[in-house]
């Protein structure tokens, strides 16, 4: 039964993360010179769907990479945060490269975006360190057997026993 709450845990911790990642790759992207807010409003309508289809984006694309990461971190109870924000620069980078063409003659991929990798990485790291805070502080935890069951206090010495 753990086992069946443990991975209700991380399909949440999956999604809130690449959510978070998502909303971090549509801002850096789509409103570079976002840091500035006193160009004017931005339309929150907008804003909304394109959060909406970054999330559907990276969850798409991120779920294999990162469903490798958590099976690792899982298995050798790795709980370490920085494993984590390492594990999705990895998934973060991943992601960006996979959709990126890759010309096998002379290894190398044709029209890297640096501005758009780092983004991606960043954001990965970032929905590395989410998961962490939901699920990644505890992994590996329910293959643990619970604590045993504590004897019973001892009967005062005065009492008898029952027949």
């Amino acid at each position: 039964m753990a086992l069946i709450g443990r991975i209700f845990v991380i399909l949440f911790a999956f999604l809130a993360a690449c959510f978070v990642a998502g909303m971090i790759v549509v801002g850096a992207v789509l409103y570079p010179e976002f840091s500035d807010l006193g160009d004017g409003q931005i339309d929150q309508s907008a804003f909304n769907v394109l959060i909406g289809f970054g999330f559907i984006f990276l969850s798409g694309f991120a779920l294999l990479p990162a469903l490798i990461v958590v099976l690792i971190t899982e298995a050798f109870y790795i709980r370490s945060v920085l494993a984590y924000a390492v594990g999705g620069a990895i998934v973060g980078a991943a992601c960006y490269l996979g959709l990126i063409p890759f010309d096998p003659e002379t290894l190398k991929f044709d029209g890297i975006v640096r501005r758009h990798l780092e983004i991606m990485t960043g954001a990965g790291i970032v929905a590395g360190l989410i998961y962490w805070m939901i699920a990644g502080r505890s992994a590996g935890a329910w293959r643990e057997p619970p604590p045993p069951l504590r004897p019973p206090p001892p009967l005062p010495s005065h009492s008898r026993p029952q027949a």
